[in-house]
Order: C-alpha cells, then structure tokens, then sequence
C-alpha cells in the first residue's frame, strides 16, 4: 500500500474571483469586473481530464470548491464540473463535495441549483456576528445578512460549516463567549474558529507594520479566548477534531482530513497546491497566482502546473508529523518512522508525556489540551536528533 491510502483521495479547486478583498486576507484571491465563465470551466476541464489520467483507478473521496469565493461560479460551471468528475472517477460512497460561500453571494434558488449539480456541503465565511466588526474586517455582508444566507444554506443542505474569526480588534473575552454561543445556537454540525492572525502582504499587515491597526487583544487575552472557545464547544458536544475546527461526532470535514492525515490531493487552479504519489515518488504540485496567467498556460501549454518538485522521505515524514499533530487523534509513529527510515525519539515522547503535553495510546501519539496550543514548540522537542 502506497502511504498516501493512509489518508485518501481528494481534488481541489481554486476559484480565485472575489467581489472584494478582505484586509485581513492572504490567499490567492482577485477582483475582477468580468468573468468569462465558459472559459474557466474549459480550463477546469482541461485540468481535470489530465489530472484523472494521471491518478486513473483511484477512488476519489472529496472535492472542494475554495477560493476566492466559488458561490460566485455559475451553478451550470459547477455542474459541468462534477459531471465530468464523475465521469472520470469511481466516487466513494460517502464522497463528500465542498463549496465555499459568502453570505452576500447567497440566493435560495443559486443554493437548490449548486446542490442539483452535486454539492452536498456548504463552507460559509461569516467571520463576525455584529456589523461593527464586519465592517473592520471588510466584509460586504451585515450580521442580519450572514444568519439570513446561514438559514437559506441550513434549509438546503443537510452539512453546513461556518467560519468565525475572534481576537478581533477591541474584541473582549465576554464578548466573544456570547458570540460563540449565539454561533453554537446555529450550528448544524461544524464551526471553524480562526484567531485573527496579521499576514504580511495584506492590508492589515501593511496598517499593523505602521502602528495603525489599533485595539488587538493582547497575548494573554488571545489564549483566554483560545482556551474558553475549548471549554465552550467542548459543552456543545462540538469538540475541537483539530486546532481551529470543531464538529459533531462524523460531522468532520472529510476532504480537509485529507490534508490533515497526509493524504494525496490534487491541485487545480490558479495558486493551487497538491500533493500526489506518482509509481516512483510523492510530489509537490503549485500553480501560477495570476489568473490570466494559469487559464493562458492551460490553453497554450496543455497544463497550468509550475514544474513538480519532488518530496525526500525526510521531508514527508516531516510533512506529516506536522499535519497529523494538529488533529486530536494525532500520529502514528510507526507510519513516521517508515517515511523518515528512523524512529522518534521514545524518551522525548515519554518527557512530554510527563510535562502534560502528549499523550501515547499504542503506536499514536496526540497533543494534549495543554500541548496543542504549542504545536511548534512540541514539534521542535519531537525532531531533535
């Protein structure tokens, strides 16, 4: 069995058009005042025929509509997608199919149209509970808004995720805890809770570097807010399966525990990344960030992949202790240990395992409550020879 059986199968792709940047954002997403849709999906096609070739016989898990915001694809672009991806793999029987969806891009009849074509999730970026912080944050919907497109998605699939982001600016710690509950009342089955991280490159980042993003919540209030969001969910019965995701037992994100148990995915679309296993070697897939430039490279060059890098074993052994560590259930150090050719050290695990920070169940090693805030810092101990 190749190691990646060990996590499955997913396909992923990057719609990369927004109605507007968020200042906070950091991911391959642009506006545009015209979108040719026939194009793209000729282009998504075109990817997806030889991405199928490339992985013939294989059961395909997921698919994941991210962006970018893809609830502004065409349902008939989506359909014609996931037409031909049935077409080109056997699915499997609980195949699961993502889309991401801002509440201001939301419709009822949009909704019923992308779940004829074979969507059977929803993601939504709802990010704050009150306009004021919507406002800050950039985001083009209001709060009435959000619970409005929340309620159009609950009533047309039975999986709806959303995302919140806390350690907002003059966000405090009560507020937060009421957020969180209202959040909870909502919930169908999962929430994603992300602390407002400042990337460079954004326009937060640009604010921050200049001393102009003002009333961030300190260190100490940010991992109260951590540790409370734990306690909150816990109580919910949608405890945390990873660091920043929480669901309902078997309401887990099938294709993001793709990623997360080192499984293959395959990339398509513009700043797409992937991970396959060819008959000789596991490889790193990447895609150009421009637009124009990936749809260009897919027409003229039969391809929209930047050159293949090729990943040593050390390095996926590293790759894979540092995705599996992020979900409760953790690693298996024997799998490690076939990817590295050497073993983690048993001392050091057992050192952590006294300090509060790991836990060992047989061959499966799991941060702790207390540990998982600190995976960097656990990761480091773990890979020291």
């Amino acid at each position: 069995m190749q190691d990646w059986q060990n996590g499955g199968f997913g396909l992923y792709i990057h719609w990369p058009f927004c109605q507007s940047k968020c200042p906070y954002c950091d991911f391959n997403s642009h506006v545009a005042a015209h979108i040719d849709q026939r194009a793209w999906a000729a282009a998504y096609l075109s990817e997806i025929d030889r991405i199928a070739a490339e992985t013939d016989g294989r059961l395909l898990n997921t698919v994941f509509f991210g962006g970018g915001t893809p609830s502004l694809m065409d349902p008939e672009t989506v359909g014609a997608l996931l037409d031909r991806i049935r077409a080109r793999w056997t699915t499997a029987n609980d195949f699961e199919v993502t889309l991401e969806a801002n509440p201001s891009s939301v419709e009822a009849g949009r909704f019923r149209a992308y779940a004829d074509a074979g969507v059977n999730r929803i993601s939504m970026g709802i990010q704050a509970l009150n306009d004021a912080d919507l406002t800050r944050l950039g985001r083009l919907h209001s709060a009435a808004g959000a619970r409005a497109a929340f309620d159009i998605a609950r009533a047309t699939f039975d999986r709806v995720s959303f995302d919140l982001i806390y350690a907002r600016q003059f966000q405090t710690l009560a507020q937060w805890q009421n957020e969180l509950s209202e959040a909870l009342s909502m919930a169908v089955d999962h929430l994603s809770l992300y602390q407002l991280t400042i990337e460079s490159g954004t326009a937060f980042g640009a604010r921050h570097a200049k001393g102009g993003l003002k009333g961030l919540p300190d260190d100490d209030i940010s991992a109260d807010m951590y540790m409370i969001t734990q306690a909150i969910c816990d109580a919910h019965n949608m405890p945390a399966y990873e660091v920043s995701n929480h669901a309902r037992d078997g309401a887990q994100s099938r294709h993001n525990l793709i990623y997360w148990r080192y499984g293959d995915y395959a990339g398509i679309g513009p700043g797409a990344h992937g991970r396959l296993s060819t008959a000789t070697a596991r490889v790193a897939t990447q895609t150009p960030l421009q637009p124009q430039t990936w749809l260009d490279q897919v027409n003229t060059k039969g391809h929209g992949e930047n050159a293949r890098h090729i990943i040593p074993h050390d390095e996926q052994a590293l790759e894979y202790l540092m995705m599996s560590l992020r979900l409760a259930e953790g690693s298996n150090i024997k799998r490690y240990q076939e990817l590295a050719g050497l073993d983690l050290p048993q001392g050091r695990i057992e050192s952590l395992i006294a300090d509060g920070f790991l836990t060992q169940q047989g061959d499966r090693i799991a941060a702790t409550p207390t540990g998982r805030p600190i995976l960097n810092a656990l990761l480091r101990e773990l890979l020291i020879q």
